[in-house]
Formats: C-alpha cells, structure tokens, sequence
C-alpha cells in the first residue's frame, strides 16, 4: 500500500468502508454466503478480482457465519503471463490458493478468426474450466469479481445485441444446478475499486487477449454509459436499481405475465356502493 497524505487517509477509510458495507449488504440481501460454505475466489489478476478477495478476507474475521476462501487463478497460456506474481502475493496472504493451468489460449486463437471478438469463447472455456475445478476441491460457491458497472453494461449488451432482456445476477444457478456463482461486488462501482486497487497498490495482470480489442461491443456499451453519466450524474446508479425494480405486466414477456388473460372486471357491489359514496 502506497504512502498516504493525512486526507487521503481519511478518503481512503471511506472508501474502504463504503466497499466493505456494499459487499456485507450484497451478501446478505441474496443469501451469498452461508454457514460452512467453502468459497473458491477466482482471481484474474485484475483490479477487480483483487478487491473481491480483500474484502471477503476482512469481512470473514467479523461475519456471523464460520466460511472458507480458496483463492483460485485460471493460467490460460497467455504469451507474456507473469506466472510468479499471483503466487508471490497470495503466498504474502497467506491465503490457501491453486494455480490451474489450461491452454485456452490456443484454442481461442486457433477458432477465433484474426479481428474477430475472443470474448464470447474465451468466457465459455474459461467458465467451464473452473467449474469442473469447483467439484474438484469441493467449493459451494464460485466468486466472481463482477461489479455494478459490469451487470449494467451486460444488460445493455443483452438488449441491443442479443434481443434479450437480461444482466449479470448477483446470484446464479448454473444451469445444470450443481454450482452457485456470486457476485459479491454487484453492489460496487468500478471507479471505486480502481481507487482502491491503485492504493492499494495490486500487482495488476492486464489480459493481452481480449484487453487489446479496442472495437468489442462491450467497450462501446463502456463509453456510451460513460457519456450519460458525465452528463446526467447518477444515471448508472438508476439503471442499475431498475434491474432489481421490475414489473413484468409493463413489459411483453407473456411467459412471466398473463396478459392473454386480461379482461375487464365488473365492479362488484362494495365497489359501486364506495364509488356513489365518494361522489357524493
């Protein structure tokens, strides 16, 4: 952790209190978290991962419930990976953590035409990689570091490239109801765990792989969100908010409302009788 002047110190407390409450609150508002759970952090390198792993450490030592972390980094074979740096650091935690080793990478490249977005298979390998690791070690939960901003990007992507009305739950059944992801970042905004990441100063992984891809819808998405922030303060936090405010009878999804079944009710007699009241 970097050198602090007496204000940022006193900056810093604040965010590390307002990240630590907004991790606490989303585990306890989607049950993330339980007693005995065994909680496989999977770590990236990123600022984001980072973070996830350090408050869930702080928040063990005065949680109500007794929970394990098991770090885990995927080492896909990237060229360039500094393999040593995650060992170094979560060897300085002390934190129980494995290393797995899988040449996605090649895969990615090999199927992936030149110029073409990587994301979309690189994730799906990646996640089915560490799935297969969580029966392995016997974990009840798979964290992952996505944040709020993630989830609202995800749910634009979803509606003007996918036609689909859908972001990144904070909580998730996989679908063949044998692992339970959590988000326990879902709360947190990205431009604070940068800030915390950059004083505390992680020994950030940059991924050479889909991090150079300046043309991702993605990062599109990024910068058109970026805009209406700048311009209208808060509007993330609203967008965000109105994923967990939804009414289905608004929208048109005739699997989640009945809306072939609506017809006009006839007002009953204590109907009537209140309406004349009123009138009169």
């Amino acid at each position: 952790m970097r050198e602090l002047s007496r204000k940022e110190k006193t900056e810093f407390n604040k965010l590390q209190k307002r990240l630590r409450r907004q991790v606490a609150n989303a585990i306890v508002d989607f049950n993330m978290i339980g007693e005995g759970d065994r909680v496989m952090v999977c770590l990236s390198g990123g600022k984001d991962s980072y973070g996830m792993l350090d408050m869930l450490l702080a928040l063990r030592g005065s949680a109500p419930v007794d929970f394990e972390l098991i770090a885990v980094n995927l080492d896909q074979k990237q060229p360039g990976f500094p393999e040593a740096v995650l060992p170094a650091y979560l060897d300085g935690l002390g934190v129980p953590y494995h290393i797995v080793e899988k040449d996605t990478y090649s895969i990615v490249k090999d199927v992936i035409p030149e110029g073409k977005t990587t994301c979309g298979l690189c994730s799906r390998l990646r996640r089915g990689t560490l799935y297969g690791f969580a029966e392995e070690i016997g974990a009840t939960r798979i964290a992952l570091g996505h944040h709020r901003d993630d989830i609202v990007e995800t749910l634009f992507l979803n509606m003007f490239f996918g036609g689909t009305l859908k972001a990144m739950p904070p909580k998730l059944l996989s679908d063949d109801g044998r692992h339970v992801v959590i988000r326990p970042l879902a709360y947190c905004k990205e431009k604070d765990l940068a800030a915390y990441a950059d004083i505390k100063g992680f020994p950030i992984i940059p991924c050479n792989l889909c991090g150079s891809q300046e043309n991702l819808q993605r990062v599109q998405v990024k910068a058109m969100l970026a805009d209406w922030e700048k311009r209208y303060p808060g509007r993330t936090e609203t967008i965000f908010r109105s994923i967990a405010n939804v009414a289905p009878s608004q929208l048109a999804d005739r699997a989640l409302f009945d809306f072939a079944g609506l017809e006009q009710r006839e007002p009953d007699a204590g109907s009537e009788l209140h309406i004349r009241a009123v009138n009169l």
